[in-house]
């Protein structure tokens, strides 16, 4: 039986070459300190050899293991699965592994991934928290060295960089859309209250209202098609029936779309429809849904381009400045007017 052939070694890879074992390294590290023509010879041999470094062993020297941890609500939601696909385009870029997890906007999911994730060594963490003012999120992550941030919702109780949108002042103009169309029994609707997103929406919403002189109603109760329905069928019951809608979230807007559709409500003759999230078919459906539109896949890019920043700090100072680390990027939204809001002009 033939002997198996025993993988190159860095050694092997120094002599070939006619360098020393500390000027692989460096080739093997990003080419710090080495000459243009070193740095050829050196790769060549290494392609030639097909050596390939010992990660394991890199990494318990104290070497970066060229991973990053993201931690999304849903890779369901194509809102977070674009902000993930941005954030990996991001990570190649930079010759690091982008490992995603899900938490379900379950805290106690969440701390479960955030160790699993510290367990494999990232560099670096991003990280779209279940509940922003966590008191047991802030503690783990300010006991972490390594950089961190956060996506779509800040961290309250720890020094972490975030990058958000500017959900009060979307929910507020476009409220403001609706009241200008003429409409003045506005209903908002919308699930998952507590987190940061939504509690944003519901004080832009409310803030237009009420500058307006208008009644506030709201329901918070949205979680299927079966309860969107019963909360517009006990709106509809009322005295003073509503005559738009503002929803939340893109799938509450589906729900309610549906619902209408299946009552034979005209939209947006007799009621109007506006949502906060831009989907797939909102443009092509009877009539088209207005929305408002976040920079999705810039969310992801700016937080994973953040994170990177700090990574690259750290290299040049030992240490992540703290400047960067409480940063906070807000991003603007845009109002997308179609069909369902009075709107006769389609933008795209």
């Amino acid at each position: 039986m033939m002997k198996k052939s025993t993988p190159p070694t860095l050694s092997e890879v120094a002599r070939r070459a006619g360098v020393g074992t500390t000027t692989v390294s460096r080739v093997i590290n990003g080419g710090d300190r080495v000459s243009p023509k070193t740095l050829a010879q050196v790769r060549r041999v290494i392609e030639e050899l097909g050596y390939m470094p010992n990660h394991a062993a890199r990494v318990l020297k104290g070497h970066r293991t060229k991973t990053i941890g993201l931690i999304i609500p849903s890779i369901a939601d194509p809102f977070f699965s674009s902000c993930a696909e941005a954030a990996q385009a991001v990570a190649r870029a930079n010759d690091s592994l982008l490992i995603v997890t899900t938490s379900q906007n379950d805290p106690h999911t969440e701390i479960e991934n955030l160790n699993i994730l510290i367990s494999h060594r990232v560099d670096g963490l991003l990280i779209v928290p279940a509940n922003s003012q966590s008191q047991a999120l802030g503690e783990f992550l300010n006991r972490l060295s390594i950089p961190i941030v956060a996506i779509d919702r800040p961290v309250s109780n720890a020094p972490v960089a975030s990058v958000v949108t500017d959900n009060f002042k979307g929910a507020r103009f476009a409220t403001r859309h609706l009241i200008d169309h003429g409409y003045k029994r506005i209903a908002c609707l919308t699930g998952e209250s507590t987190l940061f997103t939504i509690q944003e929406r519901i004080r832009g919403y409310r803030a237009a209202v009420e500058s307006a002189g208008l009644v506030y109603t709201l329901n918070t109760s949205i979680k299927d098609y079966k309860s969107a329905e019963y909360a517009i069928e006990s709106l509809l019951a009322g005295a003073n029936p509503f005559d738009a809608l503002f929803t939340l979230k893109n799938s509450t807007t589906i729900y309610a779309f549906e619902v209408l559709q299946k009552h034979n409500i005209q939209v947006p003759k007799s009621i109007a429809l506006l949502g906060f999230d831009d989907f797939e078919l909102a443009s092509i459906l009877r009539p088209s849904i207005s929305v408002v539109q976040q920079p999705v896949e810039e969310i992801g890019r700016v937080a994973a381009e953040l994170l990177f920043e700090q990574l690259l700090g750290e290299r040049n100072t030992g240490l992540p400045s703290r400047s960067k680390r409480t940063q906070r990027v807000t991003l603007e939204t845009r109002l997308i007017p179609r069909g369902s809001c009075g709107c006769t002009l389609s933008v795209t």
